[in-house]
């Protein structure tokens, strides 16, 4: 009989080829961290240079290739490696990206400096604008590039319908689906080609790997591995032995994400001192009938503006007990930053919450103290005391 298609938990511990050969079966895949390897090992696959391959790092990126649902998967150093491999792979010199208006920061700045100082031309279109998207992929596009769920703005993709955009177009689908995770969708099931991820984050869910993912057909793949082998954006073997062990509990950990997160968001966005709140499955979010049609979950990341700006903004953060100050997401501790980016839609005032696996008592508590603390030139307001769990866990400030 046929193997199942698996599950995303089962993918997650059981997917993937594994090691080929007659070495013992570990519970873990083994650690190759060599940079080279002799002649002549009886490696079907001839491994001959980590930064050209090495089986620790191949076994784990099969693994994600069956969580994704794809053919093949590629591990690399960064997101931003897999984001800049990708493109240099599949856009020749005078080519032309469409791409989404709500992209990551650094996205941005590869396709509108780096890649334009190659040829490569980048047009960008508003996310829920399908006939800019139609336009402008008629005009001739090699690629069409979006995120699942953009960051920080949370605006969510209609994969379905832009795929069929980019295939009637003739253009490559790209999409970077670091914060919906394939738990909770997996792109190559509305159409798209080539599926990106920063591995640093829910993937791996640690806070201690930095590492890239392109998942897709081999035909796709190949020019794409090769642009990174050039380049030097291999994965370090350890990293990937780190990033299996992470992807193990992957679908555990988005369930509490995608929970903590909606409730996290609906709070706030009844709170006096917040004038806004985003999540994509808060009903007064843009895009929460496509969100609900299309997403297992909502992720993580909860984005809401403060009354008072970014100054208050930024006193909030130095009151908080619990939730640190960081410039990442996926892990299991709840992070807070500051987004605002002038010219990008996030206005001043606007936090990014990267709800973790803490008790979800125990961070609406520290929101709201420094809430209060924070809501009058006076100082401190008082607050209502947490639950008994949440004393015991602010104990440590």
């Amino acid at each position: 009989m046929a193997p199942p298609a698996y599950g995303s938990s089962t993918a997650a511990i059981h997917g993937g080829r594994g090691l080929a050969g007659p070495a013992p079966r570990g519970l873990s895949t083994p650690l190759f961290q060599s940079t080279a390897f002799e002649a002549g090992g009886g490696s079907p696959d001839a491994w001959a240079y980590t930064r050209l391959g090495n089986p620790t790092v191949a076994a784990v990126a099969s693994r994600l290739a069956c969580l994704e649902g794809t053919e093949e998967a590629l591990l690399l150093a960064s997101g931003m490696a897999a984001i800049s491999s990708t493109l240099l792979a599949l856009v020749p010199p005078g080519g032309t990206v469409v791409a989404s208006r709500e992209l990551y920061g650094e996205t941005t700045a590869l396709l509108a400096d780096d890649l334009a100082r190659l040829g490569i031309r980048s047009v960008f279109v508003a996310v829920d604008d399908h006939d800019g998207w139609r336009r402008e992929l008629a005009r001739g596009a090699d690629v069409l590039y979006v995120e699942t769920i953009s960051n920080p703005l949370l605006r969510v993709a209609d994969l379905g319908a832009l795929a069929a955009l980019a295939r009637a177009a003739g253009a490559v689908a790209v999409v970077d689906s670091t914060l919906a995770s394939p738990v909770n969708v997996r792109p190559v099931e509305h159409g798209f080609d080539v599926v990106l991820h920063s591995a640093t984050k829910y993937l791996n869910g640690h806070s201690d790997v930095v590492a890239g993912a392109v998942a897709g057909a081999g035909a796709l793949l190949a020019p794409i591995a090769r642009r990174a082998e050039r380049l030097g954006g291999c994965l370090d073997p350890h990293a990937a032995f780190l990033l299996e062990r992470g992807l193990k509990t992957l679908s555990l950990r988005m369930e509490r994400h995608n929970a903590s997160a909606a409730l996290l968001a609906r709070h706030l966005e009844a709170h006096p001192e917040v004038e806004a709140a985003s999540h994509p499955l808060l009903p007064s979010h843009p895009d929460y009938l496509l969100a609900q049609r299309l997403l297992a979950g909502g992720s993580g990341v909860v984005s809401a503006r403060v009354r008072g700006g970014n100054e208050r903004a930024e006193r909030l953060l130095g009151s908080l007990r619990l939730i640190r100050s960081a410039q990442t997401l996926g892990g299991a501790e709840t992070l807070v930053s500051l987004p605002h980016r002038a010219g990008a839609g996030v206005l001043p005032g606007t936090l990014r919450l990267a709800v973790g696996l803490e008790d979800v008592e125990d961070l609406v508590w520290d929101l709201e103290q420094a809430l209060a603390s924070t809501s009058s030139p006076e100082g401190p307001a008082r607050v209502g005391r947490p639950t008994a769990a949440a004393t015991d866990a602010h104990r440590e400030p």
